[in-house]
């Protein structure tokens, strides 16, 4: 019975000592952390949205008629100016057309200078012949009607034979004032008629000329405006045509930021208004500019309004194509608590969120709020926080409500 006995109190000893240390809590650990004092400042009210990057202008450049391309004098990526050669086509055909259309435009002008300085066409010719012959019967009738009037004055002839002779000096003199006549009006239509003729040989000489010309300067295809080719769609001895783009060309020196704002916060921007874009993988930094453009019409499918945020962009820092967030002042809240951005738990997609207080007795307190604006590392306390209290920066990650913390020392501000 002894054995029996002791090993019973041995057990019940055993089953003692285990239940005294189950009633043994450990100590919480203490959280060291860092705070910092909320306070209040005049916060800039603004509408985020997604946006892309654009350049002020850009053109896809083709020719304007068709031929082979011989060169192309720049390449993706390269700076251009306002003017600058970019393509050369094949001119060799249109050089023989040229230089066709202007001898033909120098005969037209010899013919037209011929004419003008006085030659005459064969039926002028003609009519001043008939002009002499009646000016020949005219002095012919005048000398033989003197003859008879003298002989009619001395009773030698009849006045019937000097009545005769009368007539037929009335008609020498009807018969030239005829011929003085239809040469005048000859010389006078004809003369402008062929002026006329000649002149309009000239201009349509000078004006295919011209059309040559102008054909050859299009075989140099030029920049618009001043730019970056960004992209190229064909190559030397490719077939230029007017339907088809050879290369792009874009004026990025002025960036715009084309973002889709939610059509329900559209009606608070203005033409004008102070803007900003942060690219998404820029490393935070935010690029600034003003608002050009807030389009009157909303997007059925997204029931977003579009808004151009213009960005100088003179060093090529903004590339098109950049994706990012466009943030668009529209106001100011004066006066608004503010605490450090890493201090703030978000609900995601919400304005909601909580923040964890370092309160008098050493441990942390949760405390939910509403936010606001976000901007340079901070955030806008809406509701549930004011100006003085201090809320945990550091240390806060999976720290628990009442936990036990130590504030750093020399870092609280």
């Amino acid at each position: 019975m002894k054995p029996t006995y002791h090993f019973l109190l041995s057990s019940i000893a055993i089953l003692l000592a285990g239940c005294g240390a189950r009633e043994e809590e450990p100590p919480k650990p203490v959280v060291e952390v860092q705070t910092v004092k909320v306070h209040t400042e005049d916060v800039q009210l603004t509408v985020s949205a997604p946006a892309t990057v654009f350049g002020r202008q850009q053109a896809n450049i083709s020719a304007r008629i068709t031929a082979p391309i011989r060169q192309l004098r720049v390449r993706k990526g390269d700076t251009v100016s306002a003017g600058q050669v970019l393509v050369e086509l094949d001119n060799r055909d249109l050089l023989a057309q040229q230089e066709e259309a202007a001898s033909a435009a120098k005969e037209a002008e010899t013919s037209f200078q011929r004419l003008k300085l006085g030659t005459l066409p064969a039926d002028i010719e003609r009519a001043r012949g008939q002009v002499a012959i009646a000016e020949a019967a005219l002095n012919q009738a005048q000398k033989f009607y003197d003859r008879r009037k003298h002989l009619y004055e001395q009773g030698a002839i009849p006045h019937r034979e000097l009545l005769v002779t009368e007539t037929d000096l009335a008609q020498a003199k009807t018969n030239y004032e005829v011929a003085r006549k239809s040469l005048d009006l000859l010389e006078n239509q004809s003369r402008e008629r062929d002026l006329s003729i000649a002149r309009s040989k000239v201009e349509q000489a000078n004006a295919r000329l011209a059309q040559i010309r102008a054909q050859l300067e299009f075989t140099e295809i030029r920049s618009p405006f001043s730019g970056v080719v960004t992209e190229q769609y064909m190559f030397p001895g490719d077939m230029a045509k007017p339907d088809a783009p050879i290369i792009s060309v874009m004026d990025l020196s002025v960036a715009v930021a084309r973002a889709q704002v939610p059509d329900e916060e559209a009606y608070r921007i203005r033409t004008g208004a102070a803007c900003r874009f942060i690219p998404s993988d820029g490393g935070g930094k935010a690029f600034g500019g003003r608002v050009s453009v807030v389009n009157q019409a909303v997007d059925p499918a997204r029931r977003t309004v579009e808004v151009w945020c213009e960005i100088p962009n003179a060093d090529g820092r903004l590339r098109a194509g950049a994706f990012g967030q466009t943030a668009i002042v529209t106001g100011m809240a004066p006066g608004s608590v503010v605490a450090p951005l890493p201090a703030v738990q978000l609900v995601e997609g919400s304005h909601r969120g909580w923040v964890m207080l370092a309160s008098d007795k050493g441990v942390a307190v949760k405390r939910e709020v509403e936010t606001g604006e976000i901007f340079d590392g901070k955030i806008q306390i809406k509701a549930g926080l004011s100006a003085g209290e201090s809320v945990i920066v550091q240390g806060v990650y999976g720290l628990a409500d009442g936990a036990p913390i130590r504030l750093k020392e020399g870092k609280q501000k």
